[in-house]
């Protein structure tokens, strides 16, 4: 696969107006491995892999466990997610596949407990910047594997 944007040339307002929904999340109170376990379940979706091997990467630098990446994309079959994960995910899934049902009445209703006004608010903006990361990745075709966690980058320094 060959590249074919670059938005850090082309546009870096592209790569800029991105970055202030990310800082905002990062921020914003949700578990940093929540959000990074919806954006990885969107990005299984859409397909992306370069933000497959972004988020896979975090997580692991994160401390997650194999066997609960593994399995995301199965998670309603296994029992390695807490309630407010599965909650998470399942409002990531809805928001990313919004043709048909809308994101249903019936699935707030499921979701709203395990999570504030504010708390769903910014979950919703997770998977609607993820998904706007998966488009821009996928039509640049951006080539995984080179991404290293910021995490790991610290880590490496010589001190």
């Amino acid at each position: 696969m060959k590249p074919r944007l670059n938005y850090g040339k082309s546009a870096p307002g592209v790569y800029d107006a991105m970055d202030a929904l990310d800082q905002y999340l990062g921020g914003c109170g949700l578990d940093e491995t929540l959000l990074h376990l919806v954006r990885l379940r969107a990005s299984q979706i859409n397909g992306c892999a370069y933000c497959l091997d972004m988020h896979w990467k975090d997580l692991i630098a994160l401390g997650e466990r194999d066997q609960r990446l593994y399995s995301l994309d199965a998670w309603r079959e296994c029992p390695y997610y807490t309630d407010r994960e599965r909650a998470a995910l399942a409002w990531a899934e809805a928001v990313t596949r919004i043709v048909g049902d809308h994101v249903p009445d019936a699935l707030y209703e499921e979701v709203r407990p395990h999570f504030t006004e504010k708390e769903l608010s910014d979950l919703t903006l997770a998977v609607a910047a993820i998904n706007a990361w998966n488009r821009l990745s996928i039509a640049a075709r951006l080539v995984p594997g080179g991404y290293q966690p910021a995490r790991v980058h610290a880590q490496n320094r010589p001190a």
